[in-house]
């Protein structure tokens, strides 16, 4: 009886104790929490507005938007009954599946690169030169990526110059094609920023594993494959479970940037469908049915990942 009261204080007090300590540290994390609080949660009230047919007119702001007629589902129906679900589903899911496909091991495979270079001057200039475009504004990388592809750009010129294509190819025109040019320029936009994660990951390791594997003999190979990666794997796994939850969150900008009348059928992702309809045609409510439907299946897909990937390798983000 003793010994239970006396753990029970010694929990109370250990709480209060570290409270104290590092009252500091939650002092500099308080305005972050404000930021969240404000920025994150605060806006929340808004999907109330997805169930409500929302009219913005004359008055105050909170009573037309509280005083809205309550319809329940019927932004949601509307969406799942229209003929655009399917099509905005399906530009969705095949550009994010192939982002997913290109950009999720580029940077970790960029990272491996990049440790095992072991020339300082040439490792410190190829991870600048990588980390650059993730600084690039999208409007400035979507007009890069438009005179790349261009008829007479840089792309087509090496290919009629090799004798690849006898005519220069419409890149941007092309449907189907438009989803593989969204994956491969979010890569190269975003791969060398991501790749940070890892090389801290990677410089995390204990050097004396090397230094171990060198002497029984493991080759350059085996150590990244034995020692590397394995350290790298819960770095891996939670940045996977991330990248599956956003798998509806295909993009705007580079879409939006990119598309053009020809392709419009393929660039329409889930973000692009909402703004449109829910800002452009003044559908507010529709628009926000649209964005919660993304929001709601972003939160189911992460905790399934979560869940499998506690139960099949022990790492898990909550």
């Amino acid at each position: 009886m003793y010994k239970a009261s006396a753990i029970k204080t010694v929990r109370g007090n250990g709480l209060w104790y570290r409270l104290k300590e590092q009252k500091w540290l939650f002092v500099l994390m308080f305005p972050a929490f404000i930021a969240t609080l404000l920025f994150s949660y605060g806006p929340m009230f808004g999907l109330y507005m997805a169930f409500t047919n929302y009219q913005p007119g004359g008055g105050s702001f909170l009573h037309q938007f509280f005083g809205a007629e309550f319809v329940g589902l019927k932004w949601f129906e509307y969406f799942f009954s229209t003929g655009d679900f399917y099509r905005v589903m399906r530009n969705t899911l095949a550009t994010s599946l192939l982002t997913l496909l290109f950009g999720f091991p580029a940077p970790i495979i960029l990272a491996l690169m990049l440790n095992e270079a072991k020339q300082g001057f040439f490792k410190r200039f190829t991870q600048t030169v990588s980390y650059l475009p993730h600084f690039i504004s999208w409007v400035i990388a979507a007009n890069i990526v438009i005179t790349l592809l261009a008829s007479d750009g840089m792309l087509n010129n090496f290919l009629v110059m090799l004798g690849v294509v006898k005519e220069p190819v419409a890149f941007l025109q092309n449907g189907p094609l438009f989803w593989w040019i969204i994956a491969l320029s979010n890569m190269w936009k975003e791969m060398g920023f991501s790749a940070i994660m890892y090389l801290a990951a990677i410089s995390a390791i204990n050097p004396e594993l090397y230094e171990a594997a060198r002497v029984d003999g493991a080759s350059r190979f085996r150590q990244m494959w034995h020692i590397t990666l394995p350290a790298l794997r819960p770095t891996i796994v939670i940045l996977g479970i991330l990248a599956v939850g956003g798998i509806l969150n295909a993009g705007f900008e580079q879409q939006y940037l990119l598309q053009n009348n020809t392709v419009l059928e393929y660039s329409e992702v889930i973000d692009i469908y909402a703004y449109k309809y829910g800002l452009q045609n003044s559908m507010f409510s529709y628009g926000a049915a649209v964005g919660m439907f993304k929001s709601v299946v972003a939160f189911i897909l992460v905790v399934i990942v979560n869940n499998i990937s506690r139960k099949v390798n022990d790492q898990a983000l909550f």
